[in-house]
């Protein structure tokens, strides 16, 4: 797969906490922001995937600890 450019313009004090965080991983800013990038479209990608598998068997019960509710028939 190849690689883009992104050219991104931070306010300094954002670009400085970027580089506090980056620094205390040991990794460069833009290895830090790809990182947490990929992080939260991961989150995102996780997150549809559960709600998509919720719309099809079924919200869990509050009152059963998470299990899912069985249908009609399955016992």
């Amino acid at each position: 797969m190849g690689t883009s450019v992104l050219s991104v313009r931070l306010e300094r004090e954002l670009l400085e906490r970027l580089r506090r965080h980056a620094a205390r991983r040991g990794m460069s800013v833009q290895d830090y922001v790809v990182r947490t990038l990929i992080r939260d479209d991961f989150d995102e990608r996780f997150q549809a995937a559960v709600e998509e598998t919720e719309r099809f068997y079924g919200s869990p019960d509050p009152r059963g600890a998470g299990q899912v509710r069985p249908t009609a028939g399955i016992r």
